[in-house]
């Protein structure tokens, strides 16, 4: 899929034309994306500026970082600039942010990122200076967006910052903004092919953000069980021979899926990423929607994700990951969507109750809740729709499927262990929901 606007704002001849014509046309700054694994050089050719000392620095440099020089007025060079405010308790405090960020937010690079770390209440700083850094970076995250610039919120509740810290940083959070990222528990594991030797089931894997997904976890190092219906056995197999993964034709709704896919990664000695991406739309306004829109909605999008995920459990290994698939319109409802947006929501209390349930086992159940994202599907929008839903968010335009992939490996990730029971968007700071 293509943008229009990306493309001609790609172009230095259209965007000269544009801006002196006077027209009020957005040309949305095409996003730097990174599509290489996981490595210890993931923030190469990258340059951070903190507001004061961290211990994430040395996590900085560790991974390729550098240090960015500043110059007259407080301007700098920096990829990224981060203010580490757990110390942070204060009314008065607050002021720092405009300190710091005053001077460098107009300088921040095309694709920069803008990084805010907090103390959770719990830990000791006030609920209000906790959530007057949330509004701030929300803000910001709106500001810098028309460069393709990101900002986003780690939250500090005893655990570790530092996986979401590098994620956020680089260029695999291209399509993430405004978000927030708790962190209440210790988290370990290599830089480099974190999943090497684990096992993940992709459901819906034949196209769009599934195919992206299966591609993703395999280059980590995953062995990939690609899952989708009879009528994408073709594609299906293409992919998982392309990544030497093992494809299954499986109807998620019937009663017998959740057995089978028990019996097939008990091969592999069990499972460690679960992700539940098969997802269907219905749509029409409650009063014209017909029983069965209604029902087979519940059944792909809500029932096989809990009906699998208990067939799935005794194959889950410690330390497992459960990953499913919201949506924006789970977090803000949308006109005619009221059986799809049901099941989005209740994907949320979902993964909050796998947490309750498996999280002695060091197990987390995370959602990832995508905006516009370039998909078949989407291409099939009218084309009114499908421009409101690109341009309406901070980074102005539609994200790819791989953003939403990158979002769910970066969760399947060791790192990221200490991320648990939460929603993380891939929607470029969507306006809907905000």
């Amino acid at each position: 899929m293509s943008d229009w606007l990306v493309e001609l704002g790609a172009n230095p001849t259209s965007r000269s034309i544009v801006k002196s014509l006077g027209l009020p046309i957005p040309l949305p700054a095409a996003l730097p994306r990174d599509r290489d694994a996981w490595r210890t050089g993931l923030l190469s050719g990258r340059r951070f500026l903190f507001e004061s000392q961290s211990p994430l620095q040395g996590t900085f440099e560790a991974l390729g970082a550098t240090r960015a020089t500043l110059g007259d007025g407080g301007h700098s060079d920096a990829d990224v600039i981060v203010v580490d405010a757990r110390d942070l308790v204060t009314i008065a405090d607050l002021v720092r942010l405009h300190s710091f960020f005053g001077p460098r937010a107009g300088g921040l690079k095309a694709g920069g990122r803008a990084i805010v770390i907090a103390k959770d209440a719990a830990s000791g700083a006030p609920l209000l200076v906790r959530h007057a850094l949330e509004g701030f970076v929300k803000s910001l995250a709106k500001e810098v967006g028309g460069k393709g610039a990101t900002a986003n919120l780690i939250v500090d509740a005893g655990g570790s910052v530092e996986g979401p810290a590098a994620f956020f940083a680089s260029r695999k959070s291209a399509f993430v903004t405004g978000q927030v990222i708790v962190a209440d528990t210790s988290a370990e594991g290599t830089w480099e092919r974190p999943l090497a030797g684990k096992v993940a089931v992709v459901t819906g894997a034949a196209r769009g953000i599934g195919e992206a997904t299966a591609r993703t976890l395999a280059r980590e190092g995953a062995h990939v069980f690609c899952i989708d219906r009879d009528a994408e056995k073709a594609p299906l197999e293409a992919l998982a021979a392309a990544i030497g993964g093992t494809a299954m034709t499986l109807d998620v709704t019937s009663f017998e899926a959740g057995d089978k896919l028990a019996a097939a990664v008990s091969a592999h000695g069990g499972v460690d990423v679960i992700v539940h991406n098969a997802g269907i739309t219905r749509d029409k306004t409650i009063g014209r929607m017909k029983r069965d829109a209604w029902d087979s909605v519940i059944a792909v999008n809500l029932e096989a994700i809990v009906r699998i995920t208990d067939a799935l459990a005794p194959k889950l290994r410690d330390g497992g990951r459960i990953i499913a698939l919201s949506s924006i319109a789970g977090i803000a409802g949308n006109m005619g969507q009221t059986n799809y947006a049901a099941t989005k929501a209740a994907v949320i209390g979902f993964v909050k109750d796998a947490q309750n349930r498996f999280g002695d086992r060091r197990i987390t159940a995370n959602a990832i809740a995508p905006g516009f994202i370039e998909t078949q599907m989407t291409a099939k929008v009218p084309v009114a729709i499908r421009e409101a839903g690109r341009r309406l968010s901070a980074l102005a335009q539609g994200g790819m499927p791989e953003d939403v992939a990158e979002a769910i490996t970066f969760l399947a990730h060791p790192k990221a262990g200490s991320v648990r029971g939460r929603v993380l968007r891939v929607c470029g700071g969507s306006f809907i929901g905000a």
